[in-house]
């Protein structure tokens, strides 16, 4: 029986990195083509159909975008050329060749003015030109394509790559202090439990192949909500790290892009659609952090 075959962009960052490391446990079903800037150009139209075109692929995962929240706020079109113009065209090519593209998101989408979690069909009002090109991006692939799957998701680490757990660990062990926004409330994400439920996605589409669709955009985080200060102080005592962190308010760290205080996801659409455990965003937290302290 011949393996399906997946693509999925972005190889060199979390989401890629995690997709990467579960190769082996699904390679007797699935062959993976894993590609990065070198070789696939997501900015060149005639190279993302000729690729498609070519290798023909069950399954297009997308995950690259471009992800400088505060630098695109001065380099608009090209994150508008990432995240809105490239998963139209990706979104257009798989339609046209029967691939099922699963396309990720974030909660950059929504305005933080909800109080309550934020539901995919919510209205999406972007605060920032990251969120705007997001925003932007999952309208045109919903238009050009009616099966494709979106899954937004929010505050997203792992062991690799640059990320807030990275980023605290390296400042917890170097100052004595340090201080970290109270007032910006969401879910965390390890980039290995959302792999994971896009290959759950991938087996049951490909098992399934009558399965329709309940609808298009999707949320998927870890199961928690809190704090930017709450995630840094769950790092500090996993790690056992003896810095103190201190909460501030998000006007004492202004930043060039401006951020929700309230981006907390609705999840539970994805587990029942997808049958998908969702885990508790500690138990990850503990798991990563342990990860690394084994480096």
């Amino acid at each position: 029986m011949q393996k399906q075959l997946i693509v999925v962009t972005g190889k060199d960052g979390q989401l890629g990195y995690e997709l990467m490391q579960l190769n082996e446990q699904y390679d007797q079903q699935y062959e993976f083509l894993f590609v990065g800037r070198n070789e696939l150009d997501l900015n060149n139209q005639n190279a993302i159909y000729n690729f498609i075109d070519t290798n023909k692929p069950n399954f297009f995962i997308n995950a690259a975008a471009y992800t400088a929240v505060d630098k695109a706020e001065t380099d608009e079109d090209a994150a508008y050329a990432t995240n809105a113009i490239a998963p139209s065209i990706i979104a257009n090519a798989c339609n046209k060749n029967n691939c099922q593209l699963i396309h990720i998101s974030t909660d950059y989408v929504f305005d933080g003015e909800k109080n309550t979690p934020y539901l995919p069909t919510d209205i999406t009002n972007p605060l920032n030109a990251y969120g705007a090109s997001k925003a932007a991006g999952e309208k045109l692939v919903m238009e050009n394509n009616p099966t494709a799957i979106i899954i937004r998701t929010s505050w997203v680490y792992s062991s690799h790559g640059k990320n807030f757990v990275n980023t605290m660990l390296k400042l917890m062990s170097e100052r004595a202090e340090i201080s970290v926004v109270d007032d910006q409330i969401g879910n965390p994400t390890n980039a290995a439990d959302l792999a994971e439920a896009i290959m759950k996605i991938v087996l049951l589409k490909s098992t399934n192949s009558h399965l329709i669709n309940k609808q298009q955009l999707y949320h998927y985080t870890n199961t928690g909500n809190i704090s930017w200060f709450q995630f840094a102080q769950a790092i500090q005592e996993i790690a056992n790290l003896k810095c103190v962190v201190k909460p501030i308010p998000s006007s004492a760290y202004p930043t060039p892009a401006k951020r929700a205080n309230y981006g907390v996801l609705e999840i539970n659409n994805i587990a029942k659609d997808f049958e998908i455990e969702i885990k508790d965003w500690r138990k990850s937290l503990e798991k990563v952090i342990n990860q690394l302290i084994k480096k």
